[in-house]
């Protein structure tokens, strides 16, 4: 099979790897999330070299309990000179190896401080590129359109000939006397239960709050449970707790009261999680648990969620299908077919700005979603047909 990217080669000199090894992944939670393939490959390639990840403060907490990463290095998005010294100290040429999963200036500016050698993705759309491509011992093309996000970052695992492991490490925690905590009293073994993230970071990604409340109603009467999982936000634990009026018996809210660890460890022992475009969706996959994500402007083929097991160099989706795309544990929904032809339009929602709405997400109504997360639930092993 044809490489999805183009590569250049770089032969680390070393045959048992760099000692120490800096990944640079200072994006979204999200994104950093899909990085871990990468490291995964990394640390199965060299099990003895330290492999550290520089990341924006507040999105590290994804890899929460990941034994691939020796150190996490947290960076400001927006750092002024003192921190900018600060980061130097740590990283100034510390390191063996420099990797970059991001084609920008900025971590391109901290492989070439952290390390003598750099492998990073470029891009032929960027105003640097031949700057770059002359930095770095090694680089892989950037493709923002038919490359998934996790193949596109394993690109770099190819450049230095190392064989991609395409697992999406999900975080843990060790869950032993945290159980009451978590559920509040909800005894799962006596009761299943369905895990929703209903509220994703931006608007233009978000579905109604009159159809989360209708697929809700829809699991609790085939007698099941619904978690809501969330963030800390103020606007999301106002949406969440909107969304248990009614169902008070039955809803557990939970959002803004778990880590990343802790969350995927309420997915796992689920019946079925829904989810639109957010980390949180790319977190329950990993887990193996039956998914439905609900996607609008996004494109599916870059950021849709990376089934469990899956282990091809092309993505799990296509761009675009009238029916529900399933791929292993995930069931990927978009949005309502708009006579223009329009999704995914891979914009910031209908007016291209992130807190506009997605008219095909507006429009996308709940039977479509509960069709599909009842056949989610008949897919499962025979231990949940009682739930049908």
């Amino acid at each position: 099979m044809t490489e999805p990217v183009t590569i250049k080669s770089f032969a680390y000199p070393v045959v048992n790897g760099p000692e120490r090894v800096l990944v640079i992944a200072t994006r979204r939670i999200g994104d950093v999330l899909l990085v871990t393939p990468l490291i995964h490959s990394l640390r199965r390639a060299w099990p003895a070299s330290v492999i550290d990840v520089l990341v924006f403060r507040n999105t590290g907490a994804i890899l929460e309990g990941n034994q691939d990463i020796t150190n996490l290095i947290e960076v400001e998005a927006k750092s002024g000179f003192k921190h900018n010294v600060k980061l130097l100290r740590k990283i100034y040429r510390r390191y063996n190896l420099a990797v970059s999963s991001l084609a920008g200036d900025r971590p391109n500016i901290y492989a070439f401080l952290a390390s003598a050698k750099r492998i990073s993705l470029i891009s032929d759309q960027d105003s640097n590129y031949a700057l770059k491509r002359r930095m770095n011992q090694g680089w892989a093309m950037l493709d923002d359109i038919n490359t998934h996000t996790v193949e596109q970052n394993l690109a770099l695992a190819r450049v230095l000939s190392i064989e991609p492991v395409r697992d999406v490490v999900p975080p843990c925690v060790d869950i032993s006397g945290k159980e009451k905590k978590w559920f509040l009293g909800h005894d799962r073994s006596k009761k299943p239960y369905a895990v929703i993230h209903p509220f994703p970071k931006w608007p233009y990604k978000q579905w109604m709050a009159k159809a989360w409340r209708e697929l809700i109603a829809w699991i609790i009467g085939r007698g099941m449970d619904v978690i809501l999982t969330g963030g800390p936000d103020k606007e999301e634990q106002v949406f969440c707790e909107g969304l248990t009026v009614g169902f008070e018996a039955d809803v557990i809210n939970l959002a803004g009261k778990l880590s990343f660890g802790e969350i995927t460890n309420v997915v796992s022992s689920s019946a079925v999680f829904v989810g639109p475009d957010t980390s949180v969706t790319h977190l329950a996959a990993s887990t193996g648990v039956p998914v439905v994500a609900i996607y609008g402007p996004s494109n599916p083929v870059k950021w849709g969620p990376w089934p469990k097991d899956f282990n091809e160099s092309v993505s799990p989706f296509q761009m675009y299908s009238s029916t529900p795309q399933r791929v292993g544990n995930v069931c990927l929904i978009q949005g309502a077919y708009l006579p223009d032809n329009c999704v995914p339009c891979r914009e910031e929602g209908c007016e291209r700005h992130r807190q506009s709405r997605s008219k095909c997400l507006d429009g996308l109504g709940a039977s479509v979603v509960i069709e599909e997360v009842k056949r989610s639930l008949q897919e499962r092993p025979a231990s949940s047909e009682d739930l049908l």
